[in-house]
């Protein structure tokens, strides 16, 4: 029996005569064989590898991928224990088990698992059983065992180092453990790490590689967009993109400042960084709250940007942003216009001070400094921030931007804010008063 690659590459009369020869029985069987649907570069590589991280732009097939060789496990082994692992026990039940190429879904009805969403578990007739775990509470991978584990998205995964040494350290039942790891490439530790060790098997693949499952309006949007750009590049082509020449921010410096959000404390000062859309119909509007911590240390507390909005719109969300902080004042750019600015945001009930700050002066001057105090240990990034930290690694020396989008809008507030915190430690600035 030809598998479907190889019927796809058949001249068209030969297609039809096979076609004419499948009776409703084997089609059907075909349609619930995934070794017949799927692209060789969906299948396990051969040889002794202990993890397969398929490395692959957005829309590549990566769950189903994953999904399918759990299940393809789970039946062949009776008993075994497995791991589902994601960014968060939601994105473990929506994506990976109740996704539409999630458990549930890929397996025949008779065949089909029986989900305990109360137990966070899966369990098969024949005794074998996955479970999800969060990589947010690597904690929580103390104590069990597998003999099997399905990791996804491990590149933005928030304590992704600490999550996978605790899984691998519960791969030990079983002949020959073995780990699925499916994501899209960011230049994360984890992932670089990975990419070293021996043992781990790699396969790469772009968005383009499945064609024939997608739209294929939204892949030419997609290329329009963001064909040649270094998102593109990253999301949909599949590549993992070193860092930025002449980058102010590394990824492993921003990895390295990162800290669990409960762990600031309550802020002395709070500041909130505003870099306006320059049209009505533009960028996004990037609002990035910091504050100066107790032992005088500064955190990024909240990125609260917003995606091309009208002047009303972002206001709000700066009056937002500064009530659910006590925030002392607005740092926002001005080029726009300092007087517009600070006149929307009033309309929105921003009662705070406003201070604007002209972006073509001084953004390379007040970067700098503020990447040093990164350098130092100085500021702390309380959570993950995934589109800002991108836009920050693509800010370079001079004031130069290769990162993500057009404009580096969230990166730009995260600076404003940031400078205006570390000019009053210079100043030697308390906490000022604060609204209660």
């Amino acid at each position: 029996m030809k598998g479907l690659s190889e019927l796809l590459r058949l001249a068209p009369e030969e297609f039809a005569a096979w076609a004419r020869r499948i009776n409703d029985t084997l089609a059907e069987r075909l349609l619930g064989n995934w070794s017949w649907w799927r692209r060789a570069d969906q299948c396990p590589p051969e040889g002794d590898w202990h993890v397969w991280m398929l490395l692959a732009g957005r829309g590549f097939g990566k769950t189903r991928a994953g999904a399918e060789w759990v299940r393809g496990y789970a039946e062949a082994h009776p008993g075994a224990r497995i791991a589902l692992v994601a960014a968060s026990l939601h994105e473990a039940r929506q994506v990976m088990v109740e996704g539409e190429s999630g458990l549930l879904s890929i397996a025949p009805d008779d065949v089909r698992p029986e989900y305990e969403s109360s137990l966070r578990r899966l369990s098969w007739a024949n005794g074998a059983v996955a479970t999800l775990y969060s990589a947010a509470e690597p904690e929580s991978l103390r104590g069990p065992e597998h003999s099997a584990a399905w990791c996804d998205e491990i590149a933005k995964w928030p304590q992704g180092e600490a999550a996978w040494d605790n899984l691998m350290l519960t791969m030990r039942i079983g002949d020959n453990p073995r780990v699925v790891a499916t994501t899209t490439p960011r230049g994360v530790p984890l992932v670089r790490r990975l990419m070293k060790e021996k043992g781990v098997e790699t396969t790469g693949g772009s968005t383009g590689d499945n064609c024939l499952n997608l739209s294929p309006q939204w892949l030419a949007t997609m290329d329009a967009i963001y064909g040649g750009t270094r998102l593109g590049r990253q999301e949909l082509r599949g590549e993992l993109l070193e860092d930025v020449e002449g980058a102010l921010w590394t990824r492993a410096l921003v990895e390295r400042c990162r800290v669990e959000a409960a762990s600031v404390g309550k802020p002395m000062r709070v500041v909130i960084g505003v870099d306006p859309p320059a049209t009505a119909n533009g960028d996004a509007c990037g609002i990035v709250v910091a504050a100066q911590l107790r032992d005088e240390r500064l955190a990024v507390v909240e990125d609260a940007s917003v995606e091309n909005p009208p002047p009303h719109v972002w206001a709000q969300a700066v009056a937002a942003a500064a009530a659910r902080w006590g925030a002392d004042r607005v740092v926002a750019e001005s080029n726009m216009g300092g007087e517009m600015v600070e006149g929307t945001l009033r309309q929105a009930d921003v009662a705070l001070p406003v201070v604007p700050v002209h972006a073509s002066i001084g953004k390379a001057r007040r970067a700098e400094p503020v990447a040093l105090a990164y350098e130092r240990g100085d500021v702390v990034h309380a959570g993950v921030f995934e589109s800002l930290e991108d836009q920050l690694c693509g800010l370079q020396v001079g004031g130069g931007y290769a990162g993500p989008g057009r404009s580096p809008d969230r990166a730009d507030a995260c600076v404003w804010a940031l400078a205006a915190l570390q000019e009053g430690l210079r100043k030697g600035r308390g906490p000022g008063v604060r609204r209660v």
